[in-house]
């Protein structure tokens, strides 16, 4: 699964980091796997789109009319779905969800709310964003103000936020691959090298300029209880200055 990247003493950090929600719908076979965001898998178990074997999508069977955001965001995370022109000047999230019963998939992406998901997304992608430049463990770097700002993003919410649209997919995973495929509770009589698995995919944009304000407004009016350090108030305000560069 995943490995946080962060001390053990962060508990965000691992909160966000290691994050899985589970959903199971009466089945073994239906176990369910939320990924809080674009970032969730490691470099090691990025695939590219054009590697899948996929068997069938919501559009029909095997590639037939796969939108060009879902290819995008298989090849370049949500940042690629970002240089779509349609999404030009706009901030792209997408959800993910993956596992074996298609039904509970459905529920999920229905249920799926700007309002109670999207702060999810955006707080990991603050905390990433964060932990980036940091020469150390983020909770050193900035002392209190990074879990703070992160359980900021958490609880804010994004009235600009638009959900925009919702893809399927079906796929062959084989275990051999170094895929995290969801095999956990499947049946024995189930071949753990010819998993077919689906993965359901919800893309949500905001207008650039109004994430970008709401977010200096968060960054701005944090207090801490145990003021920076000289050297974590400059790591702050560095970071500060040139956030939305790689945001």
């Amino acid at each position: 699964m995943l490995v946080a990247n962060m001390k053990s003493g962060c508990c965000v950090s691992l909160l966000f980091s290691a994050l899985f929600l589970y959903a199971c719908a009466g089945q073994q076979s239906s176990r369910i796997v939320f990924l809080p965001n674009e970032q969730s898998k490691s470099a090691e178990e990025t695939v590219s789109f054009e590697s899948l074997e996929i068997i069938e999508s919501q559009n029909g069977p095997g590639r037939t009319g796969i939108p060009e955001w879902v290819i995008r965001y298989y090849n370049e995370e949500a940042r690629g779905v970002e240089t779509l022109a349609q999404y030009s000047g706009r901030y792209a999230f997408v959800g993910e969800n993956r596992g074996t019963n298609i039904n509970a998939l459905q529920q999920w992406a229905k249920g799926f709310s700007v309002t109670h998901d999207l702060p999810r997304l955006v707080a990991l992608r603050v905390e990433q964003r964060l932990a980036a430049p940091a020469s150390l463990y983020p909770d050193d770097e900035y002392g209190e103000y990074f879990e703070t700002m992160v359980k900021k993003a958490l609880d804010s919410q994004y009235p600009d936020a638009v959900k925009e649209e919702t893809f399927w997919i079906k796929r062959r995973v084989n275990s051999d691959s170094g895929e995290d495929a969801v095999t956990a509770e499947l049946p024995q009589e189930n071949s753990f090298d010819d998993l077919e698995q689906y993965e359901f995919f919800i893309l949500i944009s905001i207008d650039k300029e109004s994430m970008q304000r709401q977010i200096r407004e968060m960054m701005t009016g944090i207090k801490t209880g145990t003021p920076p350090t000289r050297e974590q108030a400059s790591a702050i305000n560095k970071v500060q200055q040139a956030f939305f560069e790689e945001f």
